[in-house]
């Protein structure tokens, strides 16, 4: 494999599929299936999902909601949906462990760094909910914290489109896919890739990105194969 230790980021808006809220369980169980796939190769899986198909916390001050309450029931709704994929990762036979950054001791184990590293040293899939149990840092950046803490090869940025364009492309049809960019070709074209903070750290650790299309089948493990042209990776 090209990649034997991953982070998954995937969004919670993803776990809509077709519905306007909430998880599809169609949904649901195909990305359980890639994940099978991809354990089944070998590789050593952490995941982050968002939780924007339920709350997203950066809305709250527009609901005259306080942004740190609100950003603390975002770290809520991705527990919730970690919950979800935990159960059907576990359906599909893999032995998974959900690290929370906030403590809810019934569902979840605390985070905890050399605990998540020794689980995926046991081929355990290991699901981080609640971000990094701190208001104002969104998913995408607990995403590239967690990576760079357990020292992952790559952070796989799983959305509905195969990779990084010029332009949205369901917006602009003239829009071109890029198949590899550098950490600073994103800066300079301004693209939307992740959050600042996020990328940042990703930049500062040399740690690649690659944004590809979760939804289409067998990207994953093509990704770990070394197919470079599946989506767009990001690096130095």
């Amino acid at each position: 494999m090209k990649y034997k230790r991953i982070l998954l980021k995937l969004s919670g808006e993803a776990l809509m599929g077709d519905q306007q809220y909430g998880i599809d369980t169609k949904r649901l169980i195909q990305y359980a299936h890639e994940i099978k796939g991809a354990a089944d190769l070998g590789a050593e899986i952490a995941v982050v999902i968002g939780g924007g198909n339920i709350y997203r916390g950066s809305q709250a001050e527009s609901m005259g909601l306080d942004r740190v309450q609100g950003d603390y029931m975002g770290m809520l709704a991705t527990v919730i949906n970690s919950m979800a994929l935990q159960s059907a990762l576990e359906k599909e036979g893999i032995s998974t462990r959900l690290l929370s950054g906030i403590n809810i001791q019934q569902v979840c184990e605390p985070y905890i760094r050399r605990r998540a590293m020794r689980h995926l040293e046991k081929n355990r899939v290991v699901i981080f909910g609640a971000g990094i149990g701190s208001p104002y840092f969104t998913t995408d950046s607990a995403a590239s914290l967690r990576a760079v803490e357990i020292e992952a090869d790559v952070v796989l940025k799983g959305t509905r489109v195969d990779g990084i364009y010029s332009a949205d492309p369901e917006k602009n049809p003239d829009a071109v896919r890029f198949t590899h960019l550098t950490f600073q070709d994103v800066f300079e074209q301004n693209l939307n890739v992740m959050d600042m903070t996020a990328f940042t750290l990703c930049k500062e650790n040399d740690l690649p990105i690659i944004v590809f299309d979760m939804n289409r089948a067998g990207n994953l493990c093509r990704i770990l194969n070394g197919d470079d042209s599946v989506g767009t990776l990001v690096s130095s």
